[in-house]
């Protein structure tokens, strides 16, 4: 496809989310909510880790509600910092285990930090939560869980997700069942202190709540110095947004962390899978060894 289609078409899904704004109640101040993509690798599967494509989905899905300002970032930092002034949450979804490129200058780190301090809302989607261990306390505290590696779990399984705790973000959420990509296993404040669990997903347990807080992959964590964070380690593949219920849990996530009020039926968030599919950021396959000859 054409980079002129692409972009018509892209202007087309701004334009589709337009009609179906939920109109917030009179006198709502807005909410600036900026979305941070990590660099999307040129050579992959198209559709796999593509965080670009699904910040241009969450751009559509937010705009639904009124009253909600989207800035996006793409390659994982602005050029400037000023780019997160009045923000009321940020979203990265990004490569993990220390490619976050919020990780990579202890400035960043510090702007991180002095977001939470501000009481800015903070959310990982994915690899996002996947913290070097030498900042995993510092991480725990922004987001209240982390995987670590040798101590976390990975991989991808069949997992059915029929009931949600009651929750602000869980509000109009329907069910879903899905093979996807799943950190688990991770580390969490002690004593789960200020962290909600919406979602369960394991091998051993699918997507029920037998697993307990080994197969926690969403939930919601209020701050003890104030803010809300929403991380949730789903989404590797660009086509699990096509599911209903998974993405209104984001969503509803996304804003709640940012202090919008969820309404009963959950946020908006209408989108269709040709949308989605044009979306998605054009890749070069990756090479295949050939074979020996003998």
């Amino acid at each position: 496809m054409s980079s002129i289609r692409l972009s018509v078409a892209l202007a087309g899904v701004i334009l589709l989310g337009g009609a179906f704004v939920t109109h917030a109640k009179e006198g709502t101040s807005s909410r600036k909510i900026v979305l941070v993509a990590g660099e999307t690798a040129k050579v992959d599967k198209v559709g796999h880790h593509d965080y670009l494509a699904g910040c241009k989905c969450l751009e559509v899905l937010l705009r639904q509600t009124d009253g909600v300002d989207v800035v996006q970032v793409t390659d994982g930092w602005p050029d400037a910092d000023s780019v997160f002034d009045n923000a009321n949450a940020i979203v990265f979804y990004t490569d993990g285990g220390g490619k976050q490129a919020f990780l990579e200058s202890p400035d960043r780190i510090a702007k991180v930090q002095a977001l939470a301090d501000a009481g800015v809302g903070l959310v990982m989607i994915h690899q996002a939560v996947d913290f070097p261990e030498s900042f995993a306390e510092q991480g725990k505290k922004w987001i209240g869980g982390l995987y670590i590696n040798g101590q976390s779990g990975r991989g991808h399984w069949d997992s059915k997700h029929v009931e949600f705790p009651n929750h602000a973000i869980t509000r109009g959420v329907t069910p879903w069942q899905i093979n996807d990509g799943w950190l688990n296993g991770l580390r969490f404040v002690d004593g789960l202190q200020g962290v909600e669990p919406l979602v369960w997903s394991g091998k051993e347990y699918a997507g029920s709540r037998a697993g307990l807080d080994g197969d926690i992959v969403g939930w919601a964590f209020e701050r003890p110095a104030g803010g809300r964070s929403f991380s949730f380690t789903g989404l590797d593949a660009h086509s699990a947004w096509s599911l209903p219920g998974m993405r209104k849990l984001v969503v509803n996530g996304v804003l709640w962390s940012a202090g919008v009020e969820i309404s009963a039926d959950g946020a908006a968030c209408e989108i269709d899978d040709d949308w989605l599919e044009l979306m998605q950021t054009p890749r070069e396959p990756k090479k295949t060894a050939e074979p020996t000859r003998r």
